[in-house]
């Protein structure tokens, strides 16, 4: 008999003392009294891994996140019983696990300064509602300790004082404060005294982070469900924590085309065929280079996916055919939802086969988006992922779309509360079924993965280009992303600035904005201080919803546009320190974007600076985001910095007054930088590069620059076919000298490259090409650069002090 139907809540449960340990290779387990087990898994030295189970089981081991390609291995594993604790040491870490409760603290081997420390640590409470537990971590924050990371949160920078949520949501014009937003990465980044330290909480559920508002010294994540599983990763530079979590999560899989870091545009929505090249040749009549041009939902027959509105587009093959010709490459968007259409085989078959997601009782998951009411794959069954991939086949491989643009992915669902699918949707989860509240965060993921799939078995030989609106943690690895649905305000000039800066923070580079806003009407003023921004975003893409009028690089007037051109030319010319900087991205986890506080850890004013960022290693960028601006203060960080326009030194370490008309903006360059230049192009390709021009950036000592070539399409540099170019800079009163050495097994279409030295402190006397002397007078051009051929080994230019004007 029950009388009682009152719920009993059990509130927060912790583990009790540990009563057993024991090793297998690099893991250890850690058995509690009441059950609760933590498994701590070495993956490196500097990487841990911490697991929790509360009923002395696991379940299997699987995450969308990591990356099967991650790197593993470890020099030093050591673990010693002592009276209170066990000690864990590794090269790089030492962690204490307390025997009376579990609690963990991690110290650096170096010098036993402690690094990070639970506060209650794990903790849980059951869930009666749906099983399983409520799993919780809490953390001690130490006094100046500051936070980073979460993707794409629209707030400042540091997020020490502050809340939130991780659940991807279509969040049409969100504000700085809405939260949570169209990504779910739930990894974020200590600075503590000067050291770093990364935790990813690898857990697909919702997910919340407290960074000390409920409670000033402590820090806490939780989830809705599954496990306590995650990733302690060391740094001690930032730099170092963004680069492991980016090998943890995984690298882009293959550069991008050359073209795809182009300039794009894009609207909702240019059609019929006849708007799409009147576009396409006003760009090429304006000679304003842009490669890339999208269609948006209405290129479909009713908003079908994988169809043509043949009305307004009778031949799409032609007409794709007839932008290529003039350098265009045309974009396609797809959306998940499959509109319930008998006579539609796509939903044919995946009815059939299937494909679709159901809900718990047994019917299918109906929700209404673009098409009206539409049912939705499966994108976590790898056999739907199998036939997602070939319905490109005709798209790509027939019709000659080069990339796909996958939106509404969260996935959005139109007119029900939470806009998407309710919790009780069913996924295969490959083969660990589950529910929607697991499988949420990961679905636009695994339909980006889906499509890139599709894109790189049918564009090939070149490679695939792919964008998603949604994503979690490894979702880099498939595509690039654009920060979502934003408003063409000035506020969102400055989100866009900070959501590209974190999501690079947070191993996701290939990322940019709306340029201008996707909702509302951008003044042409800030339309021209957005591209200027963008030129300097690995994604460079203007998209506008096409009911708030034109936005286009010439819709707001002749000296606007010159602007814009400007800017857009400017992009073309850096395109190679560009894909350097992405090469670096995908082979070395070294993010393109670079808040200040990831460029200097170590000098305080860098941890709150919120518009200042340096692209690449070596350009340092502050975008004007007020109207009405003549220029802004900026803070340098420490080192001597070039303004790019005037060439005047700027010393490091202090904020400054920068003077930006609206045809200008704040960017500068590192002393000691060598900048490669490409002559601008209306679109990649479209010039036989025959001579590289290379800007030196005199600085007093030696610095070190890059460059990395390949035929910036294809496979071919991964069988070695690529040019990887160190130039060495040394610096001295009355010299110069520039030391080239190059590898990879690809030739440069130049033959010589044309050098600007910029601040030398003396005037040339004499020049030594590979330890002869070189007739630069012969050589130089017009301006102050002198000719060179391509594979120098060593120029030496040598001279007399600049006599200085009396004061």
């Amino acid at each position: 008999m029950i009388l009682n139907t009152e719920l009993e809540h059990k509130g927060n449960l912790v583990p009790a003392r540990i009563v057993s340990y024991r090793k297998n290779v690099d893991s250890l387990f850690f058995t509690c009294a009441n059950n609760v087990v933590l498994q701590l898994t070495v993956r490196r030295d500097s990487v841990l891994r911490f697991r929790y189970s509360t009923s002395g089981n696991f379940e299997p081991d699987f995450s969308y996140a990591i990356s099967k390609y991650a790197s593993r291995g470890y020099n030093q594993l050591d673990v010693v019983e002592e009276k209170e604790t066990y000690k864990v040491t590794t090269k790089k870490l030492i962690c204490h696990i307390s025997k009376a409760d579990l609690r963990v603290a991690i110290f650096d081997s170096a010098d036993n300064s402690v690094l990070c420390e639970d506060e209650l640590g794990f903790h849980w409470e059951e869930s009666y509602q749906f099983g399983g537990d409520i799993v919780k971590m809490s953390k001690s924050s130490h006094d100046g300790e500051s936070y980073y990371g979460l993707g794409d949160k629209p707030v400042d920078i540091n997020l020490k004082g502050k809340r939130f949520e991780n659940w991807v949501t279509d969040s049409y014009a969100y504000t700085k404060e809405t939260d949570p937003i169209y990504k779910a990465i739930p990894f974020y980044i200590g600075l503590n005294h000067k050291k770093a330290y990364g935790i990813f909480f690898d857990n697909s559920f919702r997910t919340f982070f407290d960074f000390c508002r409920d409670r000033r010294n402590v820090t806490s994540f939780w989830a809705q469900g599954g496990e306590m599983n995650y990733y302690f990763i060391y740094g001690p530079e930032m730099s170092q924590v963004v680069s492991r979590y980016t090998d943890l999560t995984g690298k882009p899989h293959q550069l991008p085309p050359l073209w795809a870091l182009g300039y794009h545009q894009c609207k909702w929505s240019y059609y019929p065929e006849k708007k799409v090249m009147e576009v396409a040749n006003k760009f090429r009549q304006l000679s304003i280079p842009c490669d890339a041009i999208y269609l948006d939902i209405d290129y479909m027959d009713g908003f079908r996916c994988f169809t043509w509105n043949k009305e307004y587009f009778p031949d799409p093959k032609r007409m794709v055919s007839e932008l290529t010709d003039i350098g265009f490459k045309t974009v396609a968007i797809i959306d998940p939802g499959i509109k319930i259409d008998s006579n539609n085989p796509i939903f044919k078959e995946g009815l059939e086969k299937g494909y679709f997601c159901k809900r718990a009782d047994g019917p299918y998951m109906k929700g209404k988006v673009w098409p009206g009411e539409c049912y939705f794959p499966d994108f976590t069954n790898p056999k739907v992922r199998e036939w997602w991939a070939e319905l490109y086949k005709e798209l790509i491989e027939d019709i000659g779309i080069k990339g796909v643009w996958n939106d509404m992915n969260e996935p959005a669902v139109m007119d029900v509360p939470g806009k998407t699918f309710p919790d009780d949707v069913r996924h295969d989860y490959d083969g660990n079924r589950c529910s929607h509240r697991k499988a949420h965060n990961i679905y636009g993921m695994q339909m980006a993965r889906a499509t890139y799939q599709g894109l790189k078995k049918y564009s090939y030989p070149q490679r695939p280009f792919v964008i998603t609106r949604a994503a979690y943690s490894g979702t880099q690895r498939y595509t690039s992303t654009w920060t979502g649905d934003n408003v063409a305000t000035w506020e969102h000039l400055t989100i866009a600035n900070i959501q590209t800066q974190r999501l690079a923070m947070c191993g996701f580079s290939f990322v940019g904005s709306d340029i201008g806003g996707f909702a509302e009407q951008p003044t042409g003023e800030l339309y021209a201080r957005w591209i200027q921004l963008g030129a300097f975003h690995p994604f460079f893409r203007t998209h506008s919803s096409g009911d708030h009028g034109d936005q286009e690089p010439w819709s707001f007037g002749k000296s606007i546009t010159k602007i814009v051109k400007k800017f857009i030319e400017l992009r073309y010319q850096l395109l190679p320190y560009m894909y350097t900087a992405f090469w670096r991205y995908a082979n070395e986890g070294i993010p393109m974007l670079k808040s200040l506080v990831l460029f200097d850890q170590n000098d305080v004013h860098t941890h709150y600076r919120n518009d200042e960022f340096v692209v690449g290693e070596k350009i340092l960028v502050c975008p004007v985001t007020e109207p009405n601006a003549r220029g802004r203060r900026m803070y340098f960080p420490y080192g001597d910095w070039y303004d790019y326009w005037t060439h005047e030194l700027v010393e490091g370490g202090q904020e400054l007054w920068v003077d930006a008309d609206l045809d200008s903006m704040p960017v500068f360059v590192k002393a000691g930088a060598i900048i490669p230049k490409y002559p601008i192009q209306q679109f990649v390709g479209e010039k036989k590069i025959e001579q590289l021009k290379l800007d030196v950036y005199f600085n007093l000592g030696k610095d070190d620059s890059q460059l990395y070539e390949d035929s910036h399409d294809g496979y071919d540099y991964i069988k070695g076919r690529y040019s990887h170019r160190i130039f060495t800079l040394t610096g001295k009163q009355n010299s110069l000298t520039l030391q080239q050495v190059k590898t990879g097994k690809h030739f440069s279409s130049y033959e010589t490259m044309e050098i600007k030295f910029i601040g030398l402190p003396f005037k040339i006397t004499s020049v030594e090409l590979n330890g002869e002397a070189y007739d630069h007078k012969s050589n130089k051009t017009n301006g102050s650069s002198i000719i060179f051929p391509t594979d120098f080994s060593d120029i030496v230019i040598t001279g007399v002090p600049e006599q200085k004007n009396p004061s």
